[in-house]
């Protein structure tokens, strides 16, 4: 059994040679925003524990950005905060992941 409800990790590597990484689509910052938006919306409790996490490289680089929800183990992409707020409101919410995000 996981510690956690939900466990999300962000891919926030950045890489030093320029290849294509996910940081280069703002992951740290959409990180932010994810972890600042659930404890806004109170979503943590210790009925339903939800974690937010940075991760090194995921290496899902052709995809990216990317991040993953255990124990579930799906893995998305998104675009913009309206992305990322259907999955906190139809995954980490609801229990129902977002299959057009899904890699």
């Amino acid at each position: 059994m996981s510690y956690y409800d939900k466990h999300v990790f962000f891919c926030t590597n950045q890489r030093a040679n320029g290849e294509a990484c996910c940081n280069d689509f703002g992951a740290a910052r959409m990180r932010d925003y994810v972890k600042n938006k659930v404890k806004a919306l109170g979503l943590s409790t210790a009925a339903n524990r939800i974690r937010i996490n940075s991760a090194g490289c995921l290496d899902r680089c052709a995809e990216g950005p990317v991040l993953v929800v255990y124990p579930e183990e799906v893995w998305y992409t998104w675009v913009d905060e309206s992305d990322l707020d259907e999955i906190i409101e139809s995954h980490l919410k609801n229990g129902r992941p977002v299959e057009r995000l899904r890699i």
